[in-house]
């Protein structure tokens, strides 16, 4: 079953609506009783559904949960469309600056302060939620994935575990080494973290930037899932393929 409404993110974009998504096993008709884990994703508009999706193709989400009878709620909102690097900056927790985008100011902390709060709370209360931070996870792609870092580093008391999906450690250089550095991160923290092969051959410096991040993660006793998806490329086609990596990875050791 997959809800969704309209909401609004005053402190990013006043009243302008924005649509949240929200996927409910089916289970829980047959046993209201049931509380479920949750999932909160970047990019909600190409998480479930291919007419939504930003470039006609979403990661099939629903799809999969449905086929696999996973046991999880997850929550996705849409991002930020507007042309002047709207999404960049709401997804960065950096400000940074390129020729391409010139300056971005970076606005990550505010996403992250009213998912964790507003959002959050509204979650736990309208839906059959496990609240509590050993059952709270997030995932995203490219931006997304560097959020998704960023959420489990700087919000580990809420997030015990994170997807990040071809993470755009690229906006931020040497300040994503600083994060990583100075978190202070429970030792039951987990992350996925992935790069395709397509994406590496076009991006030398990546495969730097993941090196260091790699290391600093695992220096920080991070539970670390690192894969170099073979054919991967920087795309939700891609993103899809691999779900079930992602959520296995997420899940182990819960079912």
């Amino acid at each position: 079953m997959i809800d969704v409404w309209n909401l609004t993110i005053p402190e990013l974009t006043g009243d302008e609506p924005r649509r949240a998504y929200a996927y409910v096993p089916d289970s829980w008709e047959e046993d209201h009783d049931l509380r479920y884990p949750v999932l909160y994703m970047f990019d909600g508009h190409n998480v479930f559904f291919d007419e939504d999706a930003t470039f006609g193709k979403s990661w099939g989400m629903g799809r999969y949960l449905d086929e696999t009878r996973t046991q999880i709620i997850v929550m996705a909102v849409e991002c930020n469309h507007h042309p002047d690097n709207g999404r960049l900056s709401e997804y960065s927790p950096f400000t940074f600056r390129t020729p391409q985008f010139k300056k971005v100011l970076g606005r990550g902390k505010i996403t992250m302060d009213w998912l964790t709060t507003t959002f959050k709370r509204e979650i736990d209360r309208e839906f059959p939620t496990l609240p509590q931070r050993e059952d709270t996870f997030i995932a995203g792609s490219s931006m997304g994935g560097l959020m998704s870092l960023y959420a489990l580093m700087e919000y580990n008391h809420i997030f015990s575990r994170a997807a990040a999906l071809s993470p755009s450690l690229w906006v931020a250089g040497s300040k994503v080494d600083g994060m990583i550095r100075n978190a202070r991160i429970a030792p039951d923290t987990v992350l996925y973290m992935d790069y395709g092969a397509q994406e590496l051959s076009n991006h030398a410096a990546m495969v730097k930037r993941l090196g260091s991040a790699s290391r600093l993660l695992l220096d920080k006793k991070v539970l670390l899932d690192f894969r170099i998806v073979p054919g991967g490329e920087h795309c939700e086609a891609s993103w899809e393929r691999q779900i079930p990596f992602f959520m296995s990875t997420l899940l182990y050791g819960r079912e």
